[in-house]
């Protein structure tokens, strides 16, 4: 067995391999970018080493340099995790020839199934369903039009050598095709360094349900079951579990069967998954493969029993597959929710900046936190914003959906926006309670899912609590006399009731409360309807308020005028009135802002040009996904303010805009 492995990757799967490494006894070796010299998974690391800047072409996609790292640090292994370089066939033949071993498949099976045109054709031969579509290497413009032209609308335009839903675009007109085509060639190129694509017919609304797969060098290969991971947004899953709801025994076991001889097709080796689209009439087409760990495979493990980290590494020392793994069953119901640094009413746009205040619920044999981020670290735009995995289990489906709920209650996250709020809204949707999932599911239930929901009176009262006994700090940490009835926020009167009015805003809503001090209690007086509360406000946040004669726990973390309210899964900004009317007067007009920071790639138009409402104006990357900035209007162009390849800030105004007048 290796004494010492290198993890080529950060933030939470380099933790995740740590800890399995740490558990068998091997050493463990980090590699960080400069701005991840104070990252977890290099403090939890044995040893370290800095790899280059921020950007991962010079840190984390330089496999010269990882190899070299390697090689000091005396490691025998490497392990890739998932992202970066972990199905770049060049980095693990170049680990071979430096006489390291790459945990992960043979750089043949990697390019087997790297580029998603030759694996088609080669899943085609092997008789496993594809998905009817081009996947030539004729790649010119012209050709791609007429093969789309050809397959009919709508068309899914596909990076072939990428995943996670980057260089990849829907296309529902012909019109369309050629902008999207190129957006789509930009963002694979700056991905993946390939911007060839494929061409599919779109299956407007199939499942995605994907069959883990696990292969050694003595012949074994086994399924260890399904995952349905058919809830995304831009093509990215956020919600999967194991094993996929309502499939029946027999389509399970072909889509075992053909997964399996996928894999054999190419002498695979270690774990593996084999993606496929599942229609509502029970077939199933060949998507793509993945040839490392994915993302959502704690949920396999949870049902399983297993450790698949554990197994790569056994597999890549030489290993062979237990016998008993033929005979596994699945074992309860698992859901994994990933945690994104990103804002789902701004079109899931990423978050950046300093993450203030992280709490997750308790672990336990029902719940696990994958994570590589604390309260203090930074959401850079140069990485994933992930910031964890819940995961959790249970002996059935709505038990395990229970359980997710409540765990999603229980997590905040300030300083930047997550999506959080809006998971905790898919789980509670009777639609997801009954299983009726496809990769349509968050379009189709738009109404419910991106609605805005006025707080309850309870939720308003639970606020106002937080902001008064924030101030009540306030006073108290003052270096003046604390104990001057002059200087308590309780509105204090000689010889009658305390009484004042609070003006704040919770998410934009301005309010003016009536609130009565008593000697424990505030009488608030919302819109003519009294509430009696009264509480705590805990070191770290933790709110507990009593409501009448109801208790009520949430979370409550304080900036300047600024505060977050973290209640029964539902977050709030609560805003001292000053300070949201100053910020509100001091927003630039006329302009369009870059809404995170980020890279430009493309500037379309000209000055004093008109344009029409939608037009794409500005292109940006960021996290490696591009975002486009559109006119917000008919109008006109009066200048632009950045030009291709400048990296800007959140805020910038990149162009100023003229409304067409009405």
């Amino acid at each position: 067995m290796f004494s010492k492995i290198l993890i080529a990757n950060r933030g939470e799967i380099a933790c995740r391999i740590i800890r399995t490494a740490r558990k068998m006894g091997i050493t463990t070796v980090a590699v960080y970018s400069e701005v991840d010299r104070n990252a977890m998974h290099v403090a939890m690391a044995d040893e370290a080493f800095e790899i280059g800047p921020a950007p991962a072409r010079s840190s984390y996609l330089d496999g010269a340099k990882i190899i070299e790292a390697a090689q000091k640090s005396g490691a025998q292994a490497i392990h890739p995790g998932y992202g970066f370089l972990s199905e770049n066939a060049d980095f693990a033949a170049a680990c071979t020839e430096a006489g390291l071993v790459f945990i992960g498949p043979p750089a043949a099976a990697i390019i087997a199934m790297g580029g998603k045109s030759e694996a088609k054709a080669l899943m085609a031969t092997a008789g496993v369903p594809v998905v009817p579509g081009y996947h030539g290497d004729e790649q010119g413009p012209e050709t791609l039009q007429a093969e789309a032209d050809g397959i009919g609308y709508p068309v899914l335009i596909k990076a072939s050598a990428g995943g996670g839903g980057k260089g990849m675009r829907v296309v529902k007109k012909r019109k369309e095709f050629a902008a999207e085509l190129a957006g789509a060639k930009r963002e694979a190129l700056a991905a993946f360094g390939d911007d060839r694509m494929l061409i599919e017919k779109y299956l407007s609304q199939p499942r995605h349900v994907e069959v883990q797969i696990f292969a050694d060098a003595h012949g074994n290969c086994v399924s260890l079951f399904e995952r349905d991971c058919s809830i995304q947004r831009r093509h990215q899953k956020v919600i999967e579990e194991a094993p996929a709801p309502g499939l029946s025994d027999s389509l399970r076991t072909r889509m075992y069967t053909a997964a399996i001889a996928a894999a054999r097709a190419i002498d695979y080796r270690g774990a593996g998954t084999i993606e496929f689209l599942l229609d509502s009439s029970g077939d199933f087409y060949f998507m793509e493969m993945n040839t490392r760990l994915q993302v959502e495979h704690p949920v396999t493990e949870f049902i399983t029993g297993l450790d698949l980290v554990e197994w790569q590494i056994r597999v890549a020392d030489g290993q062979a597959l237990p016998d008993e793994w033929t005979e596994l069953r699945i074992k309860g119901h698992a859901i994994e929710a990933r945690i994104y640094a990103e804002d789902p009413s701004h079109e899931f746009l990423p978050s950046t900046g300093t993450v203030s205040h992280l709490i997750f619920p308790d672990q336990s044999p029902h719940l696990r936190i994958d994570s590589g981020i604390q309260a203090g670290d930074t959401i850079s735009v140069h990485y994933d914003p992930m910031i964890a995995k819940l995961i959790v289990w249970d002996t059935d489906r709505p038990s395990a959906v229970k359980r997710m709920r409540l765990a999603l209650e229980r997590l905040a996250v300030a300083g930047v926006t997550s999506n959080a709020a809006f998971l905790a809204k898919i789980i509670g949707l009777e639609a997801f309670e009954n299983a009726e999932l496809d990769t349509g599911f968050i379009t189709r239930n738009e109404g419910a899912l991106f609605s805005l929901e006025e707080p309850t009176q309870s939720e308003l009262a639970t606020a106002a609590l937080g902001l008064l006994l924030v101030r009540t700090k306030r006073v108290g940490s003052d270096e003046t006399d604390p104990y001057s009835p002059w200087n308590v926020p309780t509105a204090f009167r000689m010889n009658a009731p305390a009484r004042q009015t609070l003006h704040f805003k919770v998410d934009g809503q301005e309010l003016m409360l009536a609130v009565t001090h008593g000697a424990d209690t505030l009488l608030l007086d919302i819109g003519g309807k009294k509430v009696m509360i009264s509480g705590r406000l805990t070191e770290d946040g933790l709110l507990r308020a009593t409501i009448g004669d109801r208790q009520e726990s949430a979370y409550f973390f304080s900036g300047d005028h600024t505060h977050d309210l973290f209640i029964r899964g539902r977050h709030f900004r609560v805003c001292e009135c000053e300070l949201a009317d100053d910020e509100t007067s001091s927003q630039p007009s006329g302009g369009l802002e870059a809404p995170m920071p980020g890279l430009v790639r493309s500037v379309f138009g000209k000055k004093g040009a008109k344009v029409k409402a939608g037009e794409a104006l500005v292109v940006m990357e960021a996290m490696k996904m591009e975002h486009t900035i559109r006119a917000p209007s008919n109008g006109r162009v009066t200048a632009f303010n950045c030009a291709e390849g400048d990296m800007v800030e959140a805020g910038k105004v990149l162009l100023d805009f003229e409304p067409e007048a009405t």
